[in-house]
């Protein structure tokens, strides 16, 4: 496995260790921690930019003011944003970036990625050798097994990102429906298509998506992958082989994208829709799934509704009923950018965020799972059912992987809109399936040549 210039391309180590770790679930008590902090810190202004997305930000004004409340004389400013890379970047290019920053990988700017790749975060190696804050054991002994390791991004062995929110992504589906219709979630993909015909009877569309954010597919694409390419297949696709997104097996996983569009399975008017869009279409029995990761149902907590509704969470179908399972999981992260004024007093922020106490508010703020070894268990109270089935999938066989794509040097384009745009055209029916395989091999091409220059 190539490892060098690589967010956590350590894909079969995580497929064979995060089994037996069950996304974070322990039956173990955490033991409580001591709110006593210290309070010996010269700079105690603290400025944090933090993204305010599907968690919200109700949890990061309340941990504020507990911060500030456990450690007296701290200020925090706080900056909570949906575009909060946008709102910092005047500040980074000023050369007084934010001490601490939430943001995830996936925001819409790219920004994060560039960040990593032209090395602008702070070495977080030493705070998770140094002690958990109120627990015997180092902070990286707390953390979900092997999480870290893909908190890594240039194979030195370095951590330079602090994992926050993990979360499991796959298909999901209102529970109560198929109650009331006598229907099973689908297994196979042939059962996918017949609840469709089955669907369409009803006036209800089999699939939807957010059209303008068609990264959202990915929830179900590199799971549907993995199945029938295995780990190996993943593993090429995330380094920019040469042929590797052009292989039968992905072929065969694109083609059901194709006869979404050639079947008429996709709701009308989806490639239009934004993710609170489709989503609202969705909770309104308009479609049948969609794919999304767990927090989709603490994003929609306050959105109307089909009576009765219930979130149910389904693992992406396989070609053949005794084919492996697999489940994306993905994290978001917290950083500390290099040119940070505190470091010091942003680290033990980053360190406040592991408390157990910490972790029960924000799961009753936000319904996330944080990556500690106990994180769903310390969360359970405040989760939705969906979400803790997603969170203990893997307790059935399931296999779990993560998908990061090599980092590159920064370039022009955004690898993620290159893979994933073309599915609207696909859908719109202007695409091929080899059409939309030749885009992404050239892209892989201009990535690798990018790579070869920086040997």
């Amino acid at each position: 496995m190539i490892r060098k210039i690589s967010i956590g391309l350590f894909c079969v180590f995580f497929l064979v260790t995060l089994t037996a770790c069950k996304l974070g679930v322990s039956h173990e008590a955490a033991p409580e921690t001591v709110k006593n902090a210290s309070t010996g810190f010269s700079n105690k202004a603290l400025t944090i930019a933090v993204f305010e997305g599907a968690y919200g930000k109700s949890y990061w004004e309340e941990v504020v003011k507990r911060f500030e409340a456990d450690y007296p004389g701290v200020r925090v400013n706080i900056i909570a944003n949906p575009k909060i890379m946008d709102v910092i970047k005047p500040m980074n290019i000023a050369g007084n970036p934010p001490d601490f920053l939430y943001a995830p990988f996936t925001e819409s700017t790219n920004m994060v990625r560039s960040m990593i790749g032209s090395r602008s975060f702070t070495d977080l190696t030493g705070l998770f050798d140094s002690p958990a804050l109120g627990q015997d054991e180092p902070l990286k002994g707390i953390m979900m097994d092997g999480i870290l390791d893909y908190a890594r991004p240039y194979g030195d062995g370095k951590v330079y990102m602090a994992p926050n929110y993990v979360t499991t992504e796959g298909l999901w589906y209102n529970k109560a429906l198929f109650k009331e219709k006598g229907w099973s979630p689908p297994r196979t993909w042939d059962e996918f298509w017949a609840l469709g015909e089955a669907a369409s009877g009803e006036g209800i569309s089999l699939f939807t998506y957010p059209g303008v954010y068609p990264g959202y597919i990915g929830s179900m694409l590199w799971s549907s992958i993995a199945s029938e390419s295995g780990v190996a297949g993943i593993e090429a696709i995330m380094n920019y082989e040469k042929g590797s997104f052009g292989t039968p097996e992905v072929k065969r996983v694109l083609e059901l994208f194709e006869k979404m569009a050639d079947t008429g399975a996709l709701m009308p008017g989806t490639v239009a829709l934004n993710h609170t869009q489709a989503q609202s279409e969705f909770l309104k029995n308009k479609a049948l799934f969609i794919p999304n990761g767990s927090w989709l149902e603490g994003e929609m907590k306050d959105i109307s509704r089909a009576e009765g509704f219930e979130f149910g969470f389904l693992l992406t179908p396989t070609f053949e009923p005794d084919d492996p399972q697999f489940a994306r999981i993905s994290f978001e992260a917290m950083f500390i950018p290099e040119k940070a004024k505190n470091k010091e007093l942003a680290m033990e922020f980053i360190k406040y965020q592991y408390r157990d106490d910490i972790i029960r508010l924000n799961a009753e703020k936000s319904t996330g799972v944080i990556a500690v070894r106990s994180g769903a268990e310390l969360a359970k109270d405040s989760l939705p059912a969906s979400v803790y089935d997603s969170a203990t999938v893997f307790e059935r066989g399931v296999q779990p992987f993560l998908f990061e794509w090599r980092v590159t040097p920064p370039t022009p384009f955004s690898i993620n809109d290159e893979v994933f745009n073309p599915i609207n055209t696909v859908m719109k029916g202007d695409m091929s399936v080899d059409q939309w395989i030749d885009h992404v091999e050239k892209t892989f091409a201009r990535l690798r040549d990018l790579l070869d220059k920086v040997k």
